[in-house]
């Protein structure tokens, strides 16, 4: 289940409408149309600890493999390291589209490829213009 369903489906659970919940958040009502359309994540691990606290649930349960990898990519490397690390996982996951290839093996070649990007990373950072640069 991707993060917007898991939202979607806690809200109402609890009786809650987008309007109700947005403000028992303090976000705007269109930032809950879009966590559970699947437009767009919390920015940071704070508002999903916002979400798991408010919903009762461990905060693993709202955040995927995926999830965190791009917002451990966003605070290693800032927001060009999050598009990118956002980039490689949707055109990763287009390589499963249809596939006949078993969970576990779909999760550890998708651990391994985040794996290299992180090596990647490191090895390139001495190339990274300076406009560019981010600290550690």
């Amino acid at each position: 289940m991707k993060f917007g369903e898991k939202i979607k489906e806690l809200r109402t659970n609890k009786g809650l409408t987008q309007p109700q919940l947005a403000e028992s958040l303090g976000l705007s009502l269109r930032t809950v149309k879009n966590y559970e359309l699947g437009t767009s994540l919390p920015r940071t691990r704070d508002i999903y600890q916002k979400l798991a606290t408010f919903f009762n649930v461990n905060i693993n349960y709202l955040l995927t493999e995926d999830d965190s990898f791009i917002l451990d990519a966003g605070s290693a490397y800032g927001a060009r390291g999050k598009q990118q690390a956002q980039a490689l996982i949707a055109e990763v996951s287009g390589l499963f589209a249809g596939g006949d290839m078993a969970e576990e093996d779909m999760d550890e070649m998708m651990k391994a490829i985040q794996d290299a990007y992180w090596i990647a990373k490191e090895k390139n950072r001495k190339y990274t213009p300076k406009k560019y640069s981010y600290k550690k």
